[in-house]
Order: structure tokens, then sequence, then C-alpha cells
């Protein structure tokens, strides 16, 4: 053990980061994706999980996991490419890809896996990435360990974007990528001007629907939603928000799904998923399908809230959808903020760079499906006193 770097680098920063107003810690709560938490022994209302339909508690995900981990066991044992392979897996992806209309998907590890697998299959330092300035970490990551150059576009600003295009007019190879629903702001890609500039500039238009997926286009995503299911080339999403499980996966042609299968190093060098767990995202992805009005129900209890947010002054940073971010500035607003809100009995995350820009900081609520009428008007009471008692 290096005594020498630890006292030298590691205790430092480490006492540098525990002092400062963007020290994270893990929340004492338990039970974390249900309705009600119980947080240092009270009970919160939960508006901070991304358990948007509440189905990580329903009786079909819990009796097909149950019914998986009896037949199969706890672990896949393997990577699917030697032994963790099982048929659910295959009939999990065979059923993603008819509901995003696509020809084939790869099941993942996780959403960040999913994206990993993308860019380091499918972009190599031949390659151009236009990366939307606040996609998801995983998106940039699997854009750097590609090799690919990344190129950012001002947020949401196609203008932008096709000036950066033209600039890169002789670029071999060039991708497009962006969340459709951003995880952050609430707000969505202006996706058929996107998928124009692609088909102008020849690129590979690859989106994010982790935040969509269940929610907008009765469950199949933004992308479903406006029509653009034959336009969109890769779509990326997961089974650990609306769906209420874990993992990840990436919709698209046969062929594209080849080279994820054999070049993805997040999804050749990962453990596959063990059989509890798909059987989970299958038992949800069936549910959605059947229940496809779930997500509009979400989308008219966000609006109510965000309406209310906005009628008392609060700057919800053009959200349109579930997540809905309350401006704050600065971190420290940000954590007074969420502490009131706790005493009110009701946690919201206060989130604070590097997760989101300097001087961003917010307070971000993640509505859910399953909120009662008594819960809304606990919402709206709880806000009201907040900005009577602190945003004066």
């Amino acid at each position: 053990m290096s005594t020498s770097f630890f006292g030298k680098y590691i205790v430092p920063e480490a006492a540098k980061l525990r002092n400062s107003d963007s020290y994270r810690t893990i929340p004492p709560v338990d039970d974390g994706a249900a309705r009600e938490v119980v947080y240092s022994g009270a009970k919160l209302l939960n508006l901070a999980s991304n358990n948007y339909l509440g189905l990580s508690h329903h009786p079909d995900l819990i009796e097909a996991s149950n019914k998986a981990a009896t037949r199969h066991g706890c672990s896949s044992g393997a990577s699917r490419l030697i032994t963790g392979n099982f048929a659910l897996a295959e009939t999990l992806e065979a059923e993603l890809a008819t509901f995003k209309y696509q020809e084939a998907a790869l099941v993942t590890g996780s959403g960040y896996a999913a994206n990993l697998a993308v860019f380091t299959s499918l972009a190599d330092r031949h390659t151009v990435v236009f990366s939307d300035r606040l996609n998801h970490a995983s998106i940039i990551d699997g854009i750097l360990l590609s090799g690919a150059r990344l190129v950012r576009y001002k947020h949401l600003d196609m203008e932008h974007l096709s000036r950066l295009l033209d600039r890169e007019a002789l670029a071999e190879k060039k991708i497009i990528v962006t969340d459709t629903v951003f995880s952050m702001d609430g707000d969505v890609a202006p996706l058929a001007r996107l998928v124009e500039l692609g088909k102008a500039h020849g690129a590979l238009v690859v989106v994010d629907e982790a935040h969509a997926m269940g929610v907008l286009g009765r469950g199949r995503g933004l992308v479903a939603a406006l029509g653009l299911s034959n336009d969109v080339d890769v779509q990326v999403g997961t089974m650990s928000k609306a769906l209420g499980s874990l993992g990840g996966y990436v919709a698209a042609r046969v062929e594209t799904i080849e080279l994820l299968r054999n070049k993805g190093r997040s999804f050749i060098f990962s453990t596959a998923l063990p059989p509890a767990v798909l059987a989970a995202g299958l038992a949800a992805l069936r549910h959605v399908k059947a229940n496809p009005g779930l997500g509009a129900r979400l989308m008219r209890i966000s609006r109510q809230i965000r309406d209310h947010l906005d009628s008392l002054g609060f700057d919800t940073m053009g959200s349109t959808t579930q997540i809905i971010p309350v401006f704050c500035g600065r971190n420290r607003v940000a954590l007074h903020a969420q502490a009131l809100l706790r005493a009110e009995g009701l946690l919201v995350a206060a989130v604070r760079p590097p997760t989101v820009p300097q001087g961003t900081a917010r307070l971000r609520l993640s509505l859910r499906a399953d909120l009662t009428d008594d819960d809304l008007k606990h919402i709206r009471l709880g806000f009201s006193r907040l900005r009577v008692s602190f945003f004066p």
C-alpha cells in the first residue's frame, strides 16, 4: 500500500471535498423506489426516484422475478457470449424490438453500458460525433472511449448543429446523438429537425430514450410519438426507470445489433443480467404495452404540478415532462430548500455541479404515475410554504 500517495493526494482531496457544498453522501433511505420512503425515521413522499410508473413494486413484476429466480437461480454466471444466456433475454430483446418498431434489439447490464457499447462499436478515430451539450455522461464517456472526436452543440440549438455539420463536411464518418428527454432539465430534443440534418449530412442518428421510455408515445418513447421510428438509426434505452427493473437496451437494424454484439466492449466483457431481472423487465414491458395510458396520466399530473410551480414564481427551466427542475443557482440554496421540503414531508433531489453546469444548482422533481390526489395536494402545499419561507 502506497502511504505516500494516499497521504499526499487522496487525504487532502477527500478533505477538500468533504468541506465543500458539492460533497455527496448516500441518503439514509430504505426501499428507495417506493412511493413513500423512510428517511432518518421520517416518512416522506418520494419525488426523487426515476420509478416513473411505480412499477418496481407491481405484483406482475414481483411474481415474474420470483418465478425466474426459483427456476434459474440468482446469476447468469457468464457473459451472454459464453454461457450467460437465457431464453428470457432473447424473448425480451424480440419484444423490445417490436415495441420500438425496430428489426432487432440487444439487452445490456445498464443504460450506461448500452451507450458505451454503441459508441465503441460504431465510432472510431475517423468519426466525428456531434453531441448535445447536456447529454448524459454515459454518452460522453462512450464517445471518449471510442476514440472519436467529440463536437458539442449548444443545448437544443439546431442552427448551431447545422453550422458545425457544415464545418465538418469532409469528415469521413459522422454521428449525431441526443437524449430525447433530458434528465436534469425535463425538456425534449427537437428530433424532427435533428433527423433532417442527419439525412442532409449523411450522419447516423443515435438517441437515448432513457427518460421517455414508458412515458411518451404510449410508452414507446419520443421517437414513436413523433412518427420517426424509421428515421432514427439507433435507439438506446433503459429498463431501470419507467419499467421498474434494471438493464439497458439498444434497438436498431439487424446489422447494427450484430456489430454491437461483436464489438461492444461493455456487452462482451460483462456478466449478463440475472434471470430474475430479465423476467421483471419483460413483465414491465408487457404491462406498459397492455396499459398505454399510464404515461399520459403521468404527463397530466406533471402539467398540473408544473403549472402550480410556475404560478408561484419558481423557474422550472423549460420542462415539459415528468422531470421538473426548480432553479436555485447556488449549491447552498438548493440544499437548504431540499431540507425545508423534507420538513414538509417531501423528498426531492438537490442536484449540483458537476451533474449540472456551474451556477445552475436546482431541485429536481421526478413525478410518478401512482401519485394520488392527496399526494398532489401535499406537493402543492409544500412548495407554497417553501415559496413563502425561503423564496419571498
